[in-house]
Order: C-alpha cells, then sequence, then structure tokens
C-alpha cells in the first residue's frame, strides 16, 4: 500500500515528542494487512484447502445463533434501551457470542499454522529473513522468488497467536457489556482488543527469541502498549464482520508481519542513533606541547 507523505512537527519540539510518544499508525496495519495480502500473489495459494470450509462453517454457526438468539435478546435490550440502540448493542452481543464459539472450534487448530506461514513469507519478503533463520530453515536460493517457497519446515511449537484460555474468560467476562447503552460497544472492543493485541503479535516474540521477561518488557513500555490496544481492537472489530472473519484472520497475520518489521525498523533506526560516531569520538591523546 503506498503510503502518503504527511507534514510532522518537527522531531525536537515538544508537540513532535507528544505525538510520537502517544500516537502510532499501529491500527491502520491490520488494513494495510489486506491490501498486501490481495496484491502479492504468493500469498493467495495458503488460501486452499482452508477458507472456504473455514467461512462456510461461521456463517453456519452465525445463522444458527441470530435465528435462535438474536430476537430475545433484541426484546431484553430494549427493555432499558432507547429506540434503535437494543437492535445495535444486540446485533454486536450475537457477533461477539460468534467470535468465541468460532475461536474455540476452529482459529488454534486449522488456522495458525496457516498464519504462521503467511507472518515469516511476509517477513522474508521485507528483507528480514534473519529474523526468521532464528526459528525455521529459510533457503538462500537467491533465484528463487517466492518467499513461501524458501521457507522450510515450521519449527516446533511455531504459533502465531496462542489459545489463550485468560482470552476465553475475559472475552466471556466481557460480553455483558454489550448491554450498555452507546458506550458499552466501543468499551467491548477497546478491552478486548487491549488484551487480543500481544497475542497477534506473538510469532515476533518467537523470532526474536524473546524470553517471557523480555517479553513483558517489550509490551508494557507506555508507547506499545497503546499501540497493541489499537491493533487488537481493530482485530476485533474484523473478528465481528460474518462470514468473512476467517478470510481477515489471515489478513490480520499478514498485518501483523508488517507491522513487526516496522517495529524492527524502529528497533534499528534507534541503535543506530545510539551508536557514536567518529565525529562524537574525543580528539587523540598528544604529548606535544
Amino acid at each position: 500500500m503506498p503510503s502518503v507523505a504527511l507534514p510532522l512537527p518537527p522531531p525536537d519540539s515538544p508537540f513532535g515528542q507528544f505525538v510520537r510518544a502517544n500516537f502510532s499508525p499501529a491500527f491502520l496495519y491490520p488494513l494495510k494487512g489486506m491490501w498486501y495480502f490481495a496484491t502479492h500473489r504468493y500469498l493467495h495459494p495458503l488460501l486452499k484447502g482452508r477458507l472456504i470450509p473455514l467461512s462456510l462453517l461461521s456463517g453456519c454457526i452465525l445463522a444458527i445463533l441470530f435465528v435462535t438468539a438474536y430476537l430475545p435478546v433484541v426484546a431484553f435490550l430494549a427493555i432499558f434501551h432507547y429506540k434503535g440502540s437494543a437492535w445495535v448493542n444486540g446485533t454486536f452481543f450475537i457477533l461477539g457470542i460468534g467470535a468465541l464459539v468460532i475461536q474455540l472450534l476452529f482459529e488454534g487448530l486449522l488456522a495458525d499454522h496457516t498464519q504462521v506461514d503467511i507472518f515469516d513469507a511476509v517477513v522474508v519478503a521485507e528483507g528480514y529473513e534473519h529474523l526468521v533463520k532464528n526459528r525455521r530453515t529459510v533457503s538462500d536460493n537467491i533465484d528463487e522468488s517466492d518467499p513461501y517457497k524458501r521457507l522450510g519446515p515450521r519449527d516446533k511449537g511455531a504459533q502465531f497467536a496462542p489459545f489463550s484460555i485468560r482470552q476465553i474468560v475475559e472475552l466471556v467476562i466481557l460480553l455483558p457489556l454489550n448491554f450498555v447503552p452507546f458506550a458499552g460497544v466501543p468499551l467491548f472492543l477497546l478491552l478486548t482488543g487491549y488484551r487480543a493485541g500481544p497475542l497477534m503479535n506473538w510469532r515476533y516474540f518467537q523470532i526474536k527469541q524473546f524470553r517471557r521477561k523480555d517479553r513483558k518488557q517489550f509490551i508494557k513500555t507506555k508507547q506499545r502498549r497503546f499501540e497493541y490496544m489499537w491493533f487488537g481492537t481493530v482485530h476485533m472489530i474484523l473478528q465481528l464482520v460474518p462470514v468473512l472473519a476467517m478470510l481477515f484472520l489471515l489478513t490480520t497475520a499478514c498485518g501483523s508481519a508488517l507491522w513487526s518489521v516496522h517495529v524492527e525498523q524502529q528497533l534499528q533506526d534507534s541503535q543506530e542513533e545510539q551508536e557514536p560516531t567518529a565525529e562524537d569520538d574525543p580528539p587523540a591523546y598528544t604529548d606535544e606541547p
């Protein structure tokens, strides 16, 4: 996706420091992943054998939930909601239950390995194959233009987003927020996104060979914490889209890889700025008067 250069405040100004510390394009990367996936044909074969059956199954689950539970939920919400808001909140409540059921049944079992391959292939394509080599073999054949074909077998324990009982429990606890008029749905999306964000970047932690302490320290920095929240919130919104949610699982893996490359570039730039240059070195000592 071509980036548009926007005028930014001077980097050393107080306003520039505030913008860099509190605002991030992280929320755009799930959307960039859609464009990247659509425009890079080497990723398309990964859809075969996965997308159609998973989409049909998720569509059937949502259809059953809407037929059996939607009207009773709306009728209950209408008791204490304003006109129309009961329908909106009821819709998000049913979609949230559907996302929970689909996550329990299909995501970890059927989609995770495909997401790992997508993530690794994109990182290799963007020139960071040395990171992927920390976990799996990557062919050095420069004549092979397909990054996916350069990947060796997946490493033992490879995961894109690990199955989290804690996340499932929190999702169940937060679902009733959808009953709250107006503010309930945004709160539900933000709080579930806050938890989902770091899990969507788990493969990056693996190829960086982060230990648990390193991972926690990386996630809990002020800027990263909010970046993960916004990335996770957009991911949760996409997971509520009927039928297409399973496709967005794969495109979000692509977006996660692009964001990881962006983060890696930031880290490298920061290290280069901290390294002393020849001009910064003190003059050599001489004994001449």
